[in-house]
């Protein structure tokens, strides 16, 4: 009597995680662990006409290109979220995230001809580009 008690009770646990979404935290928490290795390359944008929605998308068009690029594992294109804390910049126009899987591939995107490419065809829409690369810690 014990046992089917027990059984059940594991049953209605079970069930009740399901419909709670508690049986996917851990597999997400999982997911959401910070890669081993890895090379972070984060550019912002400060556009030369600010206020020129044709001059951003232009850019964004031109990011779209750029993630052509084989060695970039993952990319995120953003504009800036309407946050507002003192400690929040959100100056600029566009922001570029990309993940490699080392320094290696991201020296590699550097010499691209898509990159080099990028450079050449859409500096002239940019007034200011600030780079933050990283490694995990």
């Amino acid at each position: 009597m014990l046992a089917q008690s027990r059984r059940k009770f594991i049953s209605m646990l079970g069930k009740a995680a399901a419909v709670t979404g508690l049986a996917t935290i851990s597999g997400a928490a999982a997911a959401a662990m910070p890669p081993k290795k890895g090379f972070v390359h984060h550019v912002y944008f400060w556009l030369n006409n600010p206020e020129s929605e044709a001059d951003k998308a232009k850019l964004l068009e031109g990011l779209r290109n750029l993630a052509k690029v084989k060695s970039i594992r993952e990319y995120h294109i953003g504009v800036p979220a309407d946050t507002n804390r003192d400690v929040i910049d959100s100056s600029y126009a566009v922001s570029w995230m990309l993940v490699f899987d080392d320094r290696k591939a991201q020296d590699s995107y550097q010499e691209d001809p898509i990159h080099l490419d990028f450079v050449k065809n859409y500096s002239n829409l940019w007034s200011k580009v600030v780079v933050y690369d990283s490694v995990p810690a």
